[in-house]
């Protein structure tokens, strides 16, 4: 077993390490296996359809048009839908659009107790028009479109698992729930409430960003990324003939980047680094207004306080007392943090995986950017587990992104095999 997730720990451990062993030995299920092969085909036609439509995190138009696609396949496979506007309950940032595109709500009741949550999202980061130029197509082993990675997979995975379990009449969970946002891209200002709410309401979330090309792995963890923007109002005077009747907002701008340049702490894995700035009209006019922007990442959701705290306490140590600096901190996501609850899910699918004679990670390294499965384990300790979609490359590239096609039949199989094995009871489900 040298690729179980070594740090589980504790008695939870013994009960996940003897569930493991018993996968260890299991063959695979060839009906599941079976159904999986058959859904393939369906599942790239899903992908073609949804690549085909431009969705971008502001394309309302876009937006409406995948989420009534979206709306309809769930609502074929026997779930109740709603497709909510979560615009007037969104958490305002600055690059926060007025109107939202709508969340996906789909849900299934069956015969048993287990509430679990499927989660991918709709939007992209393309622009309207770019289609056009990159249209969905399979070559070799690959299929390619925008989106189609990041995370239209997602979607078509976790639709087709459940047309799998339908296939096969399966509803020993107690509820299914799935949630597809449209503006994941931007932060997840509007989904961010709902996803947050309905972790807490569930036994298990499984969340269905893609898996990378190399390592095929899930992830237990993730980075949380905020951002800090400073701006610095001063007062124009000519640079040449009156400089001292000015007030340099550029000079109390570096002032203040200078003196917040040491904040990072390598030793809990909290960065914050400036990347933007701007000031100034003209060279021979002392600026009277300046701004910058720094990025900022946690691995702890406690580290946004501590580092919004340090933040606010330099910003009133000004070089200028006749300048005005304003300072926003923005919690744009949480990191998504590893407990025990989610390394023996984890540890489950990797034994499900072997029994294909396939090799899957688990780990808890942070790598790569935020994610929605953050939001959904914020208020609960329930195991959120990421990166159930298929195995893709070039995410947020213009032209080369893709999936691999033989991740599709292990993916479905894996997908409905662990939502099976969860309704029966064989995976606990909750940390201590």
């Amino acid at each position: 077993m040298k690729n179980a997730i070594a740090f589980v720990r504790g008695g939870f451990a013994l009960a996940a390490l003897a569930a493991a062993c018993t996968w260890a030995s299991a063959a695979p299920d060839e009906r599941i296996a079976a159904l999986a092969a058959k859904e393939k085909p369906a599942l790239l036609e899903t992908l073609n359809q949804l690549v085909s439509i431009e969705s971008g995190s502001r394309d309302l138009e876009g937006l409406d048009r995948i989420a009534n696609l979206i709306a309809g396949k769930f609502r074929a496979l026997g779930g109740q839908v709603e497709l909510i506007d979560p615009s007037a309950d969104a958490y305002r940032m600055e690059d926060t659009p007025e109107k939202i595109g709508k969340v996906m709500r789909a849900t299934f009741k069956g015969t048993g107790t287990k509430k679990i949550m499927l989660i991918a999202h709709m939007d992209t980061v393309y622009q309207i028009g770019m289609l056009g130029k990159q249209p969905f197509r399979v070559e070799g082993d690959k299929a390619y479109g925008l989106g189609i990675a990041d995370d239209k997979q997602g979607i078509a995975v976790i639709a087709h698992t459940l047309a799998l379990l339908k296939a096969m009449d399966f509803k020993e969970y107690g509820t299914l729930t799935v949630l597809i946002n449209g503006d994941e891209e931007i932060s997840s200002p509007g989904g961010r409430h709902l996803i947050t709410r309905l972790g807490g309401e569930h036994d298990v979330v499984l969340s269905y960003e893609g898996a990378p090309i190399q390592g095929d792995k899930l992830s237990l963890a993730t980075a949380g990324i905020a951002s800090v923007t400073l701006h610095v109002t001063g007062k124009a005077s000519h640079a040449g003939s009156a400089p001292e009747q000015g007030v340099n907002a550029l000079y109390e701008l570096s002032h203040q980047i200078l003196q917040m340049r040491d904040l990072s702490d390598p030793a809990t894995g909290l960065k914050m680094n400036w990347t933007i700035s701007r000031s100034g009209s003209n060279r021979n006019v002392i600026p009277a207004s300046a701004t910058a922007g720094a990025d900022v990442r946690v691995l702890k959701v406690s580290d946004y306080d501590r580092i919004e705290q340090q933040v606010q306490e330099r910003v009133k140590n000004q070089l200028i007392p006749q300048a005005k600096v304003e300072m926003k901190f923005e919690r744009r996501r949480p990191p998504l943090e590893a407990n025990d609850a989610s390394r023996a899910l984890a540890l489950h699918a990797q034994q499900i995986y072997k029994s294909l004679g396939r090799e899957l990670g688990a780990d808890d390294k942070v790598a790569g950017g935020g994610t929605d499965a953050a939001f959904a384990a914020l208020k609960t300790k329930a195991a959120v587990v990421e990166r159930f979609g298929l195995q893709g490359f070039g995410a947020h590239s213009a032209d080369a992104e893709y999936v691999l096609l033989d991740s599709i039949e292990p993916r479905l199989y894996l997908s409905a095999q662990l939502i099976m094995d969860i309704s029966r009871g064989k995976v606990a489900t909750t940390a201590p």
